[in-house]
């Protein structure tokens, strides 16, 4: 018996030419009637089998692929997006700010056209880093006619004075400060006394006649006496009385109307030569209205 022993190569060969009869089988026009036709069903049937799973692949790989480049394009436009939306809140953002500024401004411009006294606008730059003193400093100096002890306010009242002045800038020592003092006025009933700042960081009204009857809820304004205002400027309003025995005056506690924690512009009262006295109601619009508590 004759055997044959084929080498790798030679396989190969056979394979490759049994592949191309059987697609030649499948695919030739020949092959639609007698025995090639029935040959040629199964072996289409065997044929088919890899050839649709090679299209399913082929169709697997091109969805991946489309996809793949869409959620590119898609992650693209939503890094797009998203810078935009960043740059839309910051110039939002920028807006508002102007838009808040502008409304301070408007209000310190009424105020300062609406004041019977000589005053120069000034912002504020800086504030006391150590806890010694509650002050702030402005960007108006010297060079711009300001000296110690004017009176310094917004359009919401009294902010304190100038106790240092630099060719550029000047110290303003708040009103809440422990080492400031301003004569102040009850309104209601007439009471002077001295404002006078603590250790706390709150102001109190003292010295005032044992006998008066101020009460909580009492708008409390400057005298025009000391400490470089003009009779008239808000201060704020009583919050509580305390009378000591061992004491022959009466104190109040006094809630500021100026809001010290957002001093952005101030008014810096350089004369008080024009008038003895403020206007009636100079300030009608911006004392706080706080409901008197019994």
């Amino acid at each position: 018996m004759i055997s044959f022993q084929l080498t790798t190569g030679a396989k190969r060969a056979v394979l490759l030419l049994l592949a191309i009869l059987a697609a030649a089988l499948v695919f030739l026009p020949e092959s639609r009637e007698g025995p090639l036709k029935r040959i040629g069903r199964g072996l289409a049937s065997t044929v088919g089998y890899p050839l649709r799973a090679l299209d399913n692949l082929n169709q697997g790989v091109a969805n991946v692929w489309n996809g793949y480049v869409a959620l590119g394009h898609v992650r693209e436009e939503n890094l797009a997006l998203r810078d935009d939306i960043a740059r839309l809140q910051e110039e939002n953002g920028r807006l508002r700010e102007l838009s808040v500024a502008a409304g301070r401004l408007r209000e310190l411009l009424d105020l300062q056209e609406s004041f019977p006294y000589s005053t120069i606008a000034a912002r504020v730059i800086g504030r006391d880093p150590t806890n010694w003193y509650r002050s702030v400093i402005i960007n108006k100096g010297q060079q711009d006619g300001l000296t110690a002890d004017m009176g310094v306010m917004t359009p919401q009242g009294a902010v304190g004075r100038i106790i240092k002045v630099y060719d550029h800038m000047s110290v303003v020592l708040l009103i809440i400060d422990r080492n400031n003092a301003i004569t102040g006025l009850v309104q209601r009933t007439r009471d002077e006394g001295i404002v006078e700042g603590t250790e706390k960081g709150v102001a109190w009204i003292k010295y005032l006649p044992l006998m008066a009857t101020i009460k909580v809820g009492d708008p409390v304004v400057t005298s025009g006496l000391a400490g470089g205002f003009p009779r008239g400027v808000p201060i704020g309003r009583i919050t509580k009385t305390e009378r000591r025995q061992a004491e022959m005056f009466l104190s109040a506690e006094i809630e500021p109307d100026a809001d010290f924690g957002k001093l952005d512009e101030v008014l810096v009262i350089t004369s008080l030569q024009e008038a003895a006295a403020l206007p009636p109601n100079p300030f009608p619009a911006r004392l706080p209205k706080r409901p008197e508590r019994p």
